[in-house]
C-alpha cells in the first residue's frame, strides 16, 4: 500500500511541475503578446494624433488638399503595423502551444514508462511464483 502511495505522490508532483511550467509558458505569452499589442496601439495613436493636429491646423481648401494624402499615409501604416503586430502575436502563440504540446507529450511518455515499468514488474513477480 505504501507503494501505491509513494508512486501516487510522484506522479502527482510530475503533473504538478508540468502544469506550472505549461502555466509559466502560457502567462509569458500573454505578456508578451499585451506588450505587442499596446506598444503598436501607443504608434498608431501618436501617429493618429500628429496628423489630427495637423489636420486642426488647416484653414483653407487648398490646405485640405495638401493634408488629405498624409491622411491615407497615416491610415495605411496603422493598418500595416496592426496586421503585422497580428501576425507576430499569432506566430508566438502557435510558437507557445508547440512548448506546451511537448510538456504534454512529455508527461505522456513518461506516464507510460511508468506504467510499462510497472507492468513488467508485475510479469517478474507473477513469473517467480
Amino acid at each position: 500500500m505504501n507503494q501505491i502511495n509513494e508512486q501516487f505522490a510522484a506522479a502527482t508532483r510530475q503533473f504538478a511541475d508540468a502544469a506550472a511550467q505549461a502555466n509559466r509558458l502560457a502567462l509569458a505569452n500573454a505578456q508578451d503578446v499585451f506588450a505587442l499589442q499596446l506598444a503598436t496601439l501607443e504608434k498608431n495613436a501618436a501617429a493618429t494624433f500628429a496628423y489630427l493636429g495637423e489636420l486642426a491646423e488647416v484653414r483653407d481648401a487648398d490646405g485640405f488638399k495638401a493634408v488629405l494624402p498624409k491622411g491615407v499615409q497615416v491610415a495605411r501604416e496603422n493598418v500595416e503595423r496592426a496586421v503585422s503586430t497580428g501576425q507576430e502575436v499569432l506566430g508566438r502563440s502557435v510558437k507557445a502551444g508547440e512548448a506546451i504540446g511537448q510538456i504534454a507529450k512529455g508527461q505522456f511518455e513518461a506516464a507510460t514508462a511508468q506504467a510499462k515499468a510497472g507492468a513488467e514488474q508485475v510479469v517478474k513477480a507473477a513469473k517467480a511464483k
